[in-house]
Formats: C-alpha cells, sequence, structure tokens
C-alpha cells in the first residue's frame, strides 16, 4: 500500500466544523479499509473512524459519534472527515491509514499504510 495523503486540518473554535481528505496514492485504494486516527499531545494514537471499502460499512469511536462522519468519493479515490461541533479535547494531529487487511473499519496497524498526518486545532 502507498501511503495515503490528507489535507484540510486547521484551527477552529469549539462548535465549529473542518472536513478532512485523504487521498489514495495511486489511482484508487486497494486495501480493505480506510480509517483516521488520531494523536493528541502526550496520548496514544486513537481511532476515530473507519470504512471499509466493498460495503461502506462504517465505524466510529464513541467520543465522535453523532459529530463526525467518514464518507469516500470514488471518482476521486478520496476518503473524508466531516467533524462537527468540535470540542477541544478533538485537538491533536489526524493521521489517515489504509491496509489490505483489517478489523471492522480499522487497518491492522502492524500492515497499515499512514499518512503524515494533518493537524486539528481546536481552541476559543
Amino acid at each position: 500500500q502507498a501511503q495515503p495523503v490528507e489535507s484540510g486540518g486547521g484551527s477552529v473554535q469549539p462548535g465549529g466544523s473542518l472536513r478532512l481528505s485523504c487521498a489514495a496514492s495511486g489511482d484508487t485504494w486497494n486495501g480493505e479499509c480506510v480509517a483516521w486516527f488520531r494523536r493528541a499531545p502526550g496520548q496514544e494514537r486513537e481511532r476515530v473512524a473507519g470504512i471499509r471499502l466493498a460495503s461502506n460499512n462504517t465505524y466510529y469511536t464513541n467520543s465522535v459519534k453523532g459529530r463526525f462522519t467518514i464518507s469516500r468519493d470514488n471518482a476521486k479515490s478520496t476518503v473524508y472527515l466531516q467533524m462537527n461541533d468540535l470540542k477541544p479535547e478533538d485537538t491533536a494531529i489526524y493521521i489517515c491509514a489504509t491496509a489490505e487487511y483489517c478489523t471492522g473499519g480499522y487497518p491492522l496497524p502492524r500492515l497499515a499504510s499512514w499518512g503524515q498526518g494533518t493537524q486539528v486545532t481546536v481552541s476559543s
């Protein structure tokens, strides 16, 4: 799997919205899923949302359910993470990953291809 490329991070006030994009490095996704993870300062990387590419089934961590939406645009080979009602605790580096083998909507970490990450800062 080639490295995916993220974009769309930035700074917003609490309650604001951002949309992150994760583009496949080739013409299409070759893996089983694409997922977003995040790493906040001083914390472990955590799952945020994932999508299985064959079924379009989506998965979310509890803290973002109802606020974040993961989706895909096949024509652009891009997966999006729409983030609404952002909170200061959402501040983190958001990292896109894909893999040939996934558990639910999340790539097996040891097999994943990881993007470089994009910073999201939520602050008043």
